[in-house]
């Protein structure tokens, strides 16, 4: 599945009151204290190649608990964010549980849409979840969802390419993958490198700098300072290096990069586990062992970092206390080291907690190498307009990597755009 990094967008709505409705998938029958509860959730999975599996885990919650009905919805991803603000600020229409992109939960949660899960069935086994993923749910202190899959950004290489040329590790630095990149169309005539510029893709530019796009603690903005100037030169200079594929804006640039990867006339990208399953269909890596997947290299600050992304199930804070407590343990069970096993193995994705990579999960090489790098995602700060920034981010980005803006003219352009969506945020 090719999937986009697109940046949310949230609507102004108005705080909601639990008591205001109940719940919005159930029926008169679903209310009722007789018979089975029935809870909405809306699943913004892909509808074609992931939906099936979490259909067939519905009908086993349902078989395991059959007081609680679960009324199944597949929400288009690109709508969901903006569907779901709007029902829950209406307060009603609503789904009791939401798959929800893990940049959508500090908006959410800031807007009262949310019940918090701490003490709750869905966070029993907390503890069995990579503590990265739970940080990245939780918002001022308290926990509003519990992590489903999770991915990173890491180098996908081509290790027969890398060989050829005397490569023998993948590179840990910038500098060393601008080196190999050279190498590379020296000795075996083909791109070392190609770039998807895209923000959510520079974000371990900023982070091998030691900086992020905000501080938090501070309230400052990022862009402007020292540390991200630094970071964005140092991939400026590397997409105009020899042996790097010329910059692609075209609206199907991140198709013919993938395509020229997976053909083998590209020798390395920055992606996700997302595109495994995609890779593995190309010329290049129809032998699987020949995908090569290392964290990012790291910048001057000596350490790589890389974006994590994924879905966390989120519980709808209108709902009432029995579709709440029905929704908590459906959310418990998906979440479950079962479900996330079953998840990873049919739909190729990333469990997010330890005990679901079984041999079985990491038999695929494309979990298995990713997982070894999630040590080195960094998560998203817990500030409701956080993601809104990659949009005016990416923006910038493109003019400053063509060559239409210097860095910093960019980087100025971006921090004025970034106030206007965080306006109590000082800029550096």
């Amino acid at each position: 599945m090719r999937r986009g990094i697109a940046a949310a967008v949230l609507a102004t709505a108005i705080a909601v009151s639990a008591s205001a409705c109940g719940s919005s998938g159930g029926t008169a029958s679903g209310s009722s204290a007789s018979g089975p509860v029935t809870i909405t959730w809306w699943d913004t999975s892909d509808a074609t190649n992931e939906a099936p599996t979490y259909k067939a885990l519905v009908a086993q919650f349902e078989q395991a608990n059959p007081s609680i009905k679960v009324d199944y919805v597949s929400v288009p991803f690109a709508n969901a964010q903006t569907k779901f603000t709007a029902a829950a600020a209406a307060g009603k229409g609503a789904p009791d549980v939401l798959r929800s992109d893990v940049g959508w939960l500090a908006g959410f949660a800031q807007q009262g849409f949310l019940v918090p899960l701490d003490g709750t069935a869905a966070s029993a086994e907390k503890s069995s979840f990579e503590p990265q993923l739970i940080q990245q749910a939780t918002y001022q202190g308290k926990l509003y969802g519990m992590p489903e899959v999770t991915d990173t950004l890491g180098l996908m290489y081509n290790k027969a390419l890398f060989t050829k040329a005397g490569i023998t590790a993948a590179p840990k630095t910038w500098d060393e993958l601008k080196a190999d990149a050279a190498l590379v169309k020296q000795k075996d005539g083909v791109d070392g490198f190609a770039f998807n510029p895209a923000s959510y893709y520079a974000m371990p530019f900023l982070y091998g700098e030691g900086t992020d796009m905000l501080d938090a603690s501070s309230k400052k903005l990022e862009f402007n300072s020292a540390a991200a100037i630094k970071g964005m030169n140092t991939l400026k200079d590397l997409v105009s290096a020899p042996g790097v594929s010329k910059l692609d804006t075209t609206p199907n640039g991140y198709t013919n990069i993938m395509d020229a990867f997976e053909s083998g006339k590209v020798a390395s990208i920055i992606q996700g586990p997302w595109e495994t399953s995609n890779v593995f269909k190309g010329a290049a890596f129809a032998d699987k062992t020949n995908l090569g997947v290392a964290a990012v290299p790291a910048g001057s600050a000596g350490k790589a970092g890389a974006p994590i992304g994924g879905h966390n199930l989120v519980a709808y804070a209108g709902s009432d206390a029995a579709h709440q407590a029905a929704a908590e343990k459906f959310i418990a069970f998906m979440t479950s080291a079962a479900s996330q096993v079953t998840t990873a193995t049919k739909n190729d994705t990333l469990p997010t907690r330890q005990d679901a990579y079984t041999s079985a999960v990491t038999s695929n090489p494309g979990i298995a190498d990713f997982q070894a790098i999630l040590s080195a995602g960094v998560p998203r700060q817990p500030v409701a307009h956080y993601s809104d920034l990659y949009g005016p981010f990416g923006t910038e980005l493109t003019k400053m990597l063509s060559g239409q803006e210097t860095v910093q003219q960019a980087m100025s352009n971006t921090t004025i755009q970034a106030q206007k969506l965080l306006p109590d945020y000082a800029a550096q």
